[in-house]
């Protein structure tokens, strides 16, 4: 009887075994509660297909959506010091970001890659949220000023994607200490005359819209990102009023001049090419005989001798003339 109980029944048994569905073949829409399929989600950037609701991206999978081809190099970053404050709430400091580094398999919450962008330089600084929150402490700071730095070095334009909750309470005031940092670092890029854009997602909040991300030479949104210092709800319990529809939205900050465009993920590489084929573009010294010949004799002096045979009549006609209006 060893051969059925053996080989038969497992035989039987694997044939009409329910097979396990994993978890993750289907997502959840957090705005039309649709369910997507996880292959459509990711070829559609992880944007709903029915109602256009961006969700967080993976930093990895921006850049390589960013960048032409998807080709582009990393940016290695330094170390940083680990838990300078020695901070402890519920857990200790270092266990949380042992955590955050076995969840998301990086250092932090930055990642910095260089390439070209519709065939321009730049060097891209994205944050990964899933990290803590995305929140800035001493080693986003460091990200940041590497990037500028690798952005001078080639003479390519910075991009940074920020997507943050604001500073690192466990870092304290060292954490406090980065929006300065970094805002020197922007500086360093544009004192170099290249270009500085913005790319806020969602959310854009706290420290980090209070430094970094909002001295950019041109800001891009995506939909329906928020975009603030303070929440919501913070706000409307401190001025004591109800704040109007949209309010920190990128459409909402767009109408008010604080966002220069608002754009769909799919057509964020698109724009950036052209933006930075617009703003990388050499100035063209145009030489005098490129111009007309009416306009070159239009800006020529007239010589004293011209100017002595003129009759004084001649010359009080002809100022006549220009003084009437058009």
């Amino acid at each position: 009887m060893n051969w059925l109980t053996n080989y038969v029944r497992p035989k039987i048994r694997a044939l009409y075994a329910r097979k396990e569905v994993p978890d993750n073949l289907w997502h959840k829409c957090p705005s039309c509660e649709a369910m997507l399929f996880h292959r459509d989600l990711e070829e559609n950037l992880n944007v709903c297909q029915h109602c256009g609701f961006h969700m967080r991206l993976d930093p990895i999978k921006r850049l390589a959506s960013m960048f032409d081809e998807g080709d582009y190099q990393s940016v290695e970053l330094p170390k940083s010091v680990v838990d300078p404050l020695k901070f402890r709430d519920q857990k200790r400091y270092t266990d949380r970001l042992k955590e955050a580094q076995t969840k998301t398999g990086r250092h932090d919450a930055i990642v910095v890659g260089s390439g070209l962008i519709g065939g321009q330089p730049a060097v891209v600084a994205a944050f990964d949220f899933g990290f803590m929150g995305g929140s800035m402490g001493i080693a986003v700071g460091e990200g940041i000023l590497a990037a500028a730095r690798t952005a001078i070095a080639q003479k390519a334009a910075l991009i940074v994607v920020p997507a943050s909750g604001g500073a690192r309470m466990q870092e304290g005031i060292l954490s406090l200490m980065q929006m300065p940092r970094t805002t020197i670092a922007v500086e360093m890029v544009k004192e170099a005359g290249l270009p500085y854009i913005v790319v806020l997602t969602d959310p854009t909040t706290g420290g980090v819209t209070a430094s970094f991300a909002m001295i950019g030479d041109i800001h891009i949104a995506e939909k329906g990102a928020q975009i603030g210092f303070a929440g919501a709800r913070v706000i409307e319990s401190t001025i004591r009023e109800t704040l109007p529809e949209g309010f920190q939205r990128s459409e909402y900050l767009q109408e008010h001049g604080m966002v220069d465009m608002v754009v769909h993920r799919r057509d964020l590489r698109p724009t950036l090419s052209r933006v930075l084929t617009l703003l990388m573009q050499p100035v063209l010294a145009v030489a005098p005989e490129a111009l007309p010949a009416t306009a070159v004799q239009a800006e020529e002096p007239r010589s004293q001798a011209e100017a002595a045979d003129e009759t004084p009549a001649q010359a009080g006609a002809e100022r006549t003339g220009s003084e009437q209006p058009a």
